[in-house]
């Protein structure tokens, strides 16, 4: 949270509601001196070939396994994340290292084509300092996706964290630096939005992205695009997973149950609108409760507990005004819906049947442990159901037929990612991305290494 009297950011822990560090922002000035370090850096670091870059983030990837415990305890503590899962997101942040690490020097070697008269040569260089505004729900992997990115592009790198998890930021740094990454190549800045603006506003900052909610998105584009900067937007969606009558029915309860609580339920990619056809839509809403029941709350640095509390107050308070605005338009609970008396900003898992069009639970994203199951009659209306949406991130289909299924996924679903009979966060080789108010652009496959470089065309005659 923000003192407004000191300029001063707190950190609060959601289990205890305890504080935990207080923070300087930064001023204006100390942000565009930090801006300037940060291209210095990296005008000697686009100087290495793509090899000795790639060396660095491999020792990254080391580095942030020896500190995966420490990280992880950090995030619970700014987050509320349980800390099984903080293990789980800096696994995949050292895979990114190793996947960029190896993939890197055949991604950005340069491609020679005939042309008419010449030869011609595609080439992928730096563009500069690329700064990326990122969200507190997954502090390290949200910044480790598009920081070893840009890095091993040859970029200088500047974080502007969320407020929560400013700890977590500043703890990257550390372990970037420790793995050998030059001083000021990956610059945490502690600011305010108004800062915020001028950064992106400053000449030598050549892209820009954002991982947040779409209203987040729409304001950074607009500013970054008043300066002509490049964007990245990862923002939110409400995904939709469709349960098909000849699915196996227990795998996919377990599998649409693990998908909405991931992470205490707060994953922009999380499966979180359940289109089951009507042959078996009751036979799944029983078995779908019955699994709710045992995500019980706790303290989410122990290993039984299956869901931790939300990352602030009022993110819990939103989440709880979605539910009642959607009991109000129509909808039903079948578990949860309450908010818990006693310490900690916890939210139950919860479980909204009669969901319906105007309703929150359908139109907008419930970042929290709160699933929304829809009646669908056919195949046919559930790909509807789940293409009614202003979002398109992610999503599911399940289904005993295989082939069925990836025909939907492939055919059907207008989202930039969608699960067969699984759900998972993120792989480091397959691109992430979303499309419509989901955002634009890739991240990770190779995709995210080349989004903020300039891929150059040469003519030699």
């Amino acid at each position: 949270m923000k003192d407004a009297r000191t300029n001063q950011i707190t950190t609060i822990n959601p289990f205890t509601e305890e504080p935990i560090e207080t923070y300087d922002r930064m001023s204006e000035a100390d942000a565009m001196a930090a801006v300037e370090k940060c291209h210095v850096a990296h005008k000697a670091w686009a100087r290495r070939s793509v090899e000795e870059r790639a060396e660095v983030i491999a020792k990254i990837g080391k580095e942030l396994r020896e500190a995966s415990d420490a990280f992880s305890k950090l995030m619970t503590e700014e987050t509320g994340k349980l800390f099984k899962d903080g293990g789980t997101e800096i696994a995949l942040c050292a895979a990114i290292c190793d996947f960029t690490a190896k993939a890197a020097p055949d991604e950005f070697a340069d491609e020679e084509r005939e042309v008419q008269g010449a030869t011609g040569v595609v080439t992928h260089k730096p563009l500069g300092v690329i700064y990326g505004i990122q969200p507190w729900n997954f502090p390290a992997y949200q910044a480790v996706r598009y920081s070893i990115a840009s890095l091993i592009g040859g970029n200088g790198v500047i974080l502007k964290h969320a407020a929560n998890c400013t700890g977590s930021g500043l703890f990257l740094r550390e372990v970037y630096e420790r793995a050998g990454l030059p001083i000021d190549l990956f610059t945490v800045l502690v600011i305010d939005h108004d800062v915020s603006d001028k950064v992106i506003e400053h000449p030598l900052v050549r892209g820009v992205t954002l991982t947040g909610s779409d209203a987040s998105g729409r304001k950074v584009a607009a500013k970054a695009g008043s300066v002509v900067k490049k964007t990245v937007l990862e923002l939110g969606s409400n995904d939709a997973h469709i349960v098909l009558e000849d699915a196996d029915l227990e795998k996919a309860v377990q599998t649409c149950v693990a998908g909405r609580v991931y992470n205490n339920g707060q994953t922009c990619v999380s499966a979180k609108r359940f289109i089951v056809e009507d042959s078996i839509y009751d036979e799944f809403v029983a078995a779908y409760v019955d699994a709710m029941k045992g995500m019980t709350t706790g303290d989410p640095m122990e290993n039984g507990t299956a869901l931790g509390p939300i990352a602030r107050k009022d993110l819990r308070d939103d989440l709880h005004k979605q539910v009642t605005e959607s009991v109000a338009q129509g909808a039903k609970v079948e578990i949860g819906g309450e908010v818990p008396e006693g310490k900690g900003y916890f939210y139950p898992a919860t479980v909204l049947t009669n969901v319906q069009p105007g309703q929150p639970a359908y139109d907008d994203e419930l970042f929290g442990p709160v699933a929304a199951i829809i009646r669908a009659k056919d195949e046919a209306d559930a790909v509807r159901i789940a293409n009614d949406s202003r979002y398109g991130l992610g999503g599911g289909v399940h289904s005993g037929d295989t082939a069925r299924a990836r025909r939907i996924a492939l055919e059907e679903l207008d989202t930039g990612m969608v699960y067969v009979n699984g759900f998972n966060v993120a792989s480091p080789n397959m691109p992430f991305g979303g499309v419509k108010d989901s955002g634009y652009g890739r991240e990770h496959g190779g995709f995210g290494m080349k989004e903020f470089v300039n891929t150059k065309s040469v003519f030699v005659n």
